[in-house]
């Protein structure tokens, strides 16, 4: 019987449909993610209330990640291959977990002003609408995907320039680098650790589009 139910996924596509919905799971608790961050920095959610409130965003991202391993280990059929939806699933993981030290760290070092981040944020958000629209092109064909997963690229590439301009205004002038300076650099640095894990969801979804 469960072989008969897995031929009748096969046929109807609801395997294929299962890996998106866990996909798309994952990346929807990282754009919640990314809210709570943009919330925080603007004095909207305060830095301890977004500190526990993460928490349970990381838990439904780790839930639908889990939930994609599991799909992927009994699938017949998966709509790129196997190796590039797990690399995909686990940099949707890592931007998330990045933004999760953000919020951690901003509770921790108490920087002031730290609506500076907001436009770093803001291409997070856009590299994470791109992703998500790359994993619903997957039935559409690979231009589709390759084209959307261009558009979370040069979002990660614009995060990446973002903290190199952040990291020079840190040390600018000649005063010497005192302890607020570092925590802000380590802020922005986590920032940038997003623009990277967005780049390479990117490349695995692209990579896996143009294999098929």
């Amino acid at each position: 019987m469960k072989r008969l139910r897995r031929i009748r996924d096969l046929l109807t596509g609801r395997m294929d449909g299962a890996l998106t919905a866990a996909l798309l799971g994952q990346l929807g608790a990282t754009r919640e993610g990314a809210r709570l961050a943009m919330a925080m920095i603007g004095g909207e959610v305060g830095r301890t209330g977004a500190h526990e409130q993460m928490r349970a965003i990381e838990h439904l991202g780790d839930a639908e990640r889990r939930r994609l391993v599991d799909e992927l280990r009994d699938a017949l059929v998966t709509p790129i291959d196997r190796e590039d939806l797990f690399r995909l699933s686990r940099s949707i993981d890592d931007v998330l977990d990045s933004l999760r030290d953000f919020v951690r760290e901003s509770h921790l070092y108490r920087v002031p002003d730290q609506i500076r981040f907001a436009p770093l944020l803001d291409q997070v958000l856009v590299g994470i609408d791109a992703l998500e629209e790359a994993v619903r092109d997957l039935a559409a064909g690979p231009s589709a995907v390759v084209r959307d997963a261009f558009e979370a690229k040069k979002a990660g590439g614009a995060i990446r320039r973002m903290y190199q301009y952040e990291i020079s205004r840190i040390f600018s002038g000649e005063c010497p680098v005192d302890a607020m300076k570092l925590k802000e650099r380590e802020l922005v640095r986590r920032l940038e650790i997003v623009g990277v894990a967005i780049g390479e969801a990117a490349d695995a979804i692209a990579d896996g589009a143009m294999k098929r």
